[in-house]
Order: structure tokens, then C-alpha cells, then sequence
């Protein structure tokens, strides 16, 4: 750069008229640089504090938020940043996302249980608490072979509401998960509480359970993995930001960080875009302050 050699101490033992000619460019050149020399010093170190913002929420998040959701909790610090110039610089500093993929079929459809209609036909979306949850289950792999996480969702905030993680798929784990959800809110009657076509959740056992609590049942298409999208991204989402990044030791060190990422990572700290960038608990307080 010889404008800024131009104002080194080096620079300084020469006149400008000498610099200029000898490094060739022009006087006039020089003092516009010069001028707007202050400018660019200022956006550089708005840059860089910003960068350190970003950092700070990346690593909050352990390395799992992208752009978007660290967009979204700036705009509460830097309402004029924009998605475009969060993308640029996280690119720019090699800051990145947690991606990683996976798959295992959970899912045992071929059975000949009374299977009930789809109520849901994709609209997630509820105007209260505990008016609809959606449940599915998926796989832990650990050294000492696989676990099975079973898992309901309440619509309406997002929130883990009832978990179990078991070392088997049978139906008595998807009871015990909308048990702990029913007692964990005191959920009332006609609870939407939809599934897939998976034996488990068709079984006489949890259909009594959900009939004994006037829930209404509610279950996919046949191999229609959108129907139940809203669990499939929950997965997505506990696979990439926790277990794909985890070697389970033992199931019980399985339960304990699962516990920690559901109740603590997922429940109190993760953001949602579709929630404002708050937290499921946060958005239901937030919700429950608002109507008070």
C-alpha cells in the first residue's frame, strides 16, 4: 500500500511532492485517501466488534447456529445489520454451522393395527399451549449398542413437553413419553396428539392411554414424511447440534447429555426463527406475560 507507506515514520522523512513522484501516484490521489482515512478506520472497527458479536453467539450456541438464527438474535443489538452482511463476514471468518447426516428407518408401518385419519394434513400450527403435540422416536447409537429416543413436541412454542430413551422401540416407551407430556403440563381433554403409522403409537396400549385422556389421535399418510415434518426437523436438528458430535460411553452417560440438550440446550437456550429467535420456554413466559 504506498499511500499507507506514504504515512509511516519512513513516509515522514520524505516531502509528499518526492513520495508521490517517486512511487508514482498523484498528490491529489494522496489526500483523498488521507481524508477519508478516519471513515474507513471507523467502519473497520465497527466490523470487527461485529465479528466478535458474531462469534460470541456462534460459540454460545456451540458452533450450531447459522446465519439466519444469529441474524436474528443481532438484530435486538444491530437493528441495521443485515442477513447478507452476517452471511459475508461469518464466510469471511470461517465461522460455520455444525452439518452432518445421517439415517436409520425407525418406523414400522406393516402391521395390521387400526390405523386413524390425518387431522393435521401438514399445519402445524396451534393457537395455545397443549392443544396439539406431535411425537415420533429415533435412534442413539452407543458403545454399548442402540438406544431409542422417543419424544413429543407441543406445537404451539416448539417445547420438549415428554421424553423417554429406552433400549428397545416397544409401545410401553411411547406411553411413558405422553404420560410424563400429560403430567408435565396437566394437559386437559381433546389434545390433538399426532404420529406416524409406526406399530407403536397404533398399539392397544397407547391408543387406551390417549382414549382414557379424550385425546384425539391423529396419524400420517402412508409414507408421507412430511405429514409429521415438525418431528422430522426436531430430529434433524438434536442429530446435527448434539448426538452426531457425541460418543456415547455408556447409556447412562447417553441419558445424562441427552437430558442437558433437551431440557437446558434445547428447551431454555435454542432459538427458533419461527418464534422470534426466543426459546420454546421463553416464547411460552413471553406469551403468558403478554396475556396477564
Amino acid at each position: 500500500m504506498k499511500f499507507e507507506f506514504m504515512t509511516t515514520s519512513d513516509g515522514y522523512n520524505h516531502t509528499i511532492d518526492f513520495l508521490c513522484e517517486n512511487l508514482d501516484v498523484s498528490k491529489s490521489g494522496f489526500y483523498k485517501w488521507k481524508k477519508s482515512r478516519g471513515a474507513r478506520q471507523e467502519k473497520e472497527r465497527r466490523e470487527y466488534e461485529l465479528v466478535r458479536k458474531i462469534e460470541a453467539i456462534h460459540l454460545g450456541s456451540k458452533n450450531v447456529y447459522g446465519s439466519p438464527s444469529i441474524h436474528g438474535i443481532l438484530k435486538g443489538l444491530e437493528p441495521d445489520v443485515s442477513l447478507s452482511k452476517v452471511e459475508r463476514l461469518m464466510k469471511k471468518n470461517d465461522i460455520r454451522s455444525k452439518t452432518k447426516k445421517k439415517f436409520k428407518v425407525t418406523t414400522d408401518s406393516k402391521h395390521n393395527l387400526k390405523i386413524v385419519p390425518n387431522h393435521l394434513m401438514q399445519d402445524f400450527t396451534a393457537q395455545r399451549t397443549d392443544q396439539v403435540y406431535v411425537t415420533d422416536i429415533t435412534y442413539v447409537p452407543t458403545k454399548h449398542g442402540f438406544l431409542y429416543l422417543c419424544t413429543v413436541l407441543d406445537v404451539f412454542s416448539r417445547k420438549v413437553v415428554g421424553w423417554t430413551l429406552e433400549n428397545n422401540m416397544r409401545a410401553d416407551m411411547v406411553k411413558k413419553a405422553l404420560e410424563l407430556a400429560y403430567k408435565n403440563r396437566g394437559a386437559g381433554e381433546y389434545v390433538i396428539v399426532h404420529s406416524d403409522r409406526g406399530a407403536q403409537y397404533a398399539s392397544n396400549l397407547v391408543r387406551d392411554f390417549l382414549d382414557s385422556k379424550k385425546a384425539i389421535r391423529s396419524m400420517s399418510r402412508k409414507a408421507n414424511c412430511w405429514d409429521n415434518s415438525m418431528m422430522e426437523s426436531f430430529f434433524g436438528r438434536f442429530k446435527v447440534e448434539h448426538m452426531y458430535w457425541e460418543d456415547y460411553s455408556t447409556h447412562e452417560e447417553a441419558r445424562r447429555k441427552i437430558f442437558e440438550w433437551i431440557e437446558i440446550e434445547y428447551n431454555r437456550k435454542r432459538v427458533h426463527s419461527a418464534l422470534n429467535y426466543v426459546s420454546p420456554t421463553q416464547f411460552e413466559e413471553d406469551k403468558v406475560a403478554k396475556a396477564a
